[in-house]
């Protein structure tokens, strides 16, 4: 299953795909994770369930990473990271969002955790328009 690893990001990489990679390089497929830091740029996104889209929204300036989690399963075969962000600018103001790709590390370190058990694929619901796990089913819920 592999240990839990603390791991800084590189700067100037994107925020999304630095997780990413830290977990497909340790062949992990089911994790979780948080990060601290500080971005140069953010792109948050904000899904809108009447249109199936996401709108979203880039801030420029140094930002303050003040939460930062997420989730770590397949999509496509591929490792994905789910990752929601809280960031602060200098007035002490906050804005969130899911974390979309072109998030600029100034810098950012990453605590990830391998979780143990099946790995969750995320599939099409056309329903919602959203690729999610499968819902459990009662009996398997504890």
């Amino acid at each position: 299953m592999g240990e839990p690893f603390l791991v800084g990001l590189p700067q100037g990489d994107d925020l999304l795909a630095a997780v990413t990679r830290s977990f497909d390089e340790r062949s992990i497929r089911k994790g979780a994770f948080s990060v601290i830091g500080l971005l140069k740029k953010a792109v948050l996104g904000c899904f809108d369930p009447e249109t199936h889209e996401y709108t979203n929204r880039e801030f420029v300036g140094h930002l303050e990473i003040a939460s930062c989690s997420g989730n770590i399963s397949e999509k496509d075969g591929e490792v994905f990271a789910h990752c929601h962000l809280v960031l602060a600018n200098k007035e002490f103001q906050c804005i969130g969002g899911h974390l979309m790709p072109g998030s600029v590390i100034f810098v950012a370190e990453l605590y990830g955790t391998p979780v143990p058990g099946p790995v969750p694929v995320r599939l099409f619901d056309e329903s919602r328009g959203l690729y999610l796990w499968p819902a459990a089913s009662p009996e398997r819920q504890s």
